[in-house]
């Protein structure tokens, strides 16, 4: 299931027009280097990769054996208690988006009551997960011919069908995260659910900022949740996907915009923003971790590069800067050659070489739906500590990637913007772009 944007999508006004504010006042975060933002902030700084040889399946069987996994992830101690119960109804990834919300809610400060349920509302990236085996494979197997054999359609109507769980479609649907946070946290606000694959984080950030302007809502959740780290998933994507095949050395496996990129590899993980009209937040006396101040996105069909230079110009006029007021480029990166030199392009149709590209995904691997706000959650803690730390893997740039990628020790934040871009295979192409807080 993806979605797609007209290539006109922009909406490019001049910042001095919007008269309400988003800023970010919550983070919630869980990935394979660190699951609050004081630990993901600490590895992020420290150069740490998530990247490790695959524990959920036995990786043996597949040609690529690493990916970016979260380590010990136990939802229900970390769930309200209340809704503990309704775990049995999500498949991972549900469950990750879930809790990642929760945390932004409290990381937040937001007390459930406080804000009129009609003025609070959720956005959120997910895709339309896969099936785990042991809801299906038992099914199948009992209805299946014989031995490597199909299985008869007939007996799966007469046997199969009922005995499938109940609540089968409701743990995989893309609508569910949404769903449970409005839910769990009484937002009876605006709410959506967006499919456009990596671009979908990006997309819905860039959504609630639109919400918030137009005075829809004064809070909003914006995030995005995935999981690549299942049996089905992982079987599928080992076959079709651009995933590396170098695995004796996980941590150095995924090189972006590299000479000797070798492909990506999977991941999971959620990240969830808390975001809130301006004044909205200073009424509540919450300390402000950043401010969305521009957003746009659109398709780049040839991926010549052209297309995604449109689009950041058109972010870069939707929040009122120039290039030259962007402190560093957040760039999906993913190791893939021709992903990356479709970026880079564009990168440095707009840029050259003058602004520093900083890729995080190669610390925990493609997460998908939660790419975009995992990494623009990478840009916010640079921003407010001041340092931005270096692109993991880029050791020998590649010729066709004209950009300059910051690597090695942090550098000092020097001004006060950076812009998330994220593309997809599709020539789907998302640019968000957030400003250090100042008082």
């Amino acid at each position: 299931m993806t979605a797609t944007y007209p290539q006109d999508r922009s909406h490019a006004i001049d910042m001095a027009t919007h008269s309400r504010r988003t800023v970010i006042t919550g983070l919630g975060v869980l990935s394979p280097i660190g699951s609050d933002p004081v630990a993901f902030w600490g590895a992020l700084r420290a150069g740490a990769s998530g990247i490790r040889t695959i524990r959920a399946v036995e990786p043996s069987v597949l040609s690529c054996r690493i990916a970016g996994e979260i380590p010990d992830f136990s939802p229900k101690t970390l769930i309200d208690k209340s809704y503990r119960k309704s775990l049995n109804a999500m498949s991972r990834p549900v469950q990750l988006g879930v809790v990642a919300a929760q945390l932004a809610v409290q990381n937040a400060g937001l007390v459930k009551g406080t804000v009129p349920p009609e003025r609070f509302g959720v956005v959120f990236a997910s895709v339309m997960n896969e099936t785990e085996i042991d809801d299906l494979a038992g099914l199948s197997t009992a209805c299946s011919i014989g031995p490597g054999r199909p299985v008869d359609m007939a007996a799966w109507g007469r046997v199969g069908v009922p005995q499938m769980p109940p609540m089968w479609m409701l743990k995989y649907l893309p609508n569910m995260p949404a769903c449970h946070a409005t839910i769990m946290h009484d937002a009876q606000g605006p709410s959506n659910s967006l499919t456009p694959s990596d671009l979908a984080g990006v997309a819905a950030v860039g959504e609630a900022l639109h919400v918030i302007r137009r005075g829809t809502a004064d809070v909003m959740l914006a995030g995005g949740c995935e999981s690549k780290i299942t049996p089905v998933t992982l079987a599928r994507l080992d076959t079709f996907a651009p995933l590396t095949r170098e695995y004796e050395h996980p941590e150095s496996a995924v090189r972006p915009f590299d000479r000797d990129a070798s492909g990506t590899c999977l991941g999971e993980g959620a990240a969830v923003f808390t975001l809130e009209e301006l004044a909205h937040a200073q009424k509540r006396g919450v300390p402000i971790l950043g401010e969305v101040v521009g957003f746009a996105s659109g398709v780049d069909r040839g991926m010549t590069g052209a297309g995604l230079a449109r689009i950041i110009r058109a972010a870069l006029t939707n929040a009122g800067i120039q290039p030259g007021d962007i402190d560093h480029v957040n760039a999906h990166g993913v190791g893939v050659p021709e992903l990356d030199r479709f970026e880079a392009r564009g990168i440095a149709a707009v840029f050259d070489r003058d602004v520093p590209v900083f890729a995080p995904l190669s610390r925990f691997g493609n997460m998908g739906a939660a790419s975009g706000t995992m990494e623009l959650a990478c840009s916010a803690l640079a921003l407010q500590h001041g340092v931005l730390p270096g692109t993991l893997n880029h050791t020998v740039p590649d010729d066709d990637c004209p950009i300059t990628v910051h690597t090695g020790a942090p550098r000092p934040v020097t001004k006060p913007y950076a812009i998330k871009i994220t593309v997809t295979d599709l020539g789907q192409c998302g640019a968000v772009v957030i400003k250090r807080w100042e008082a």
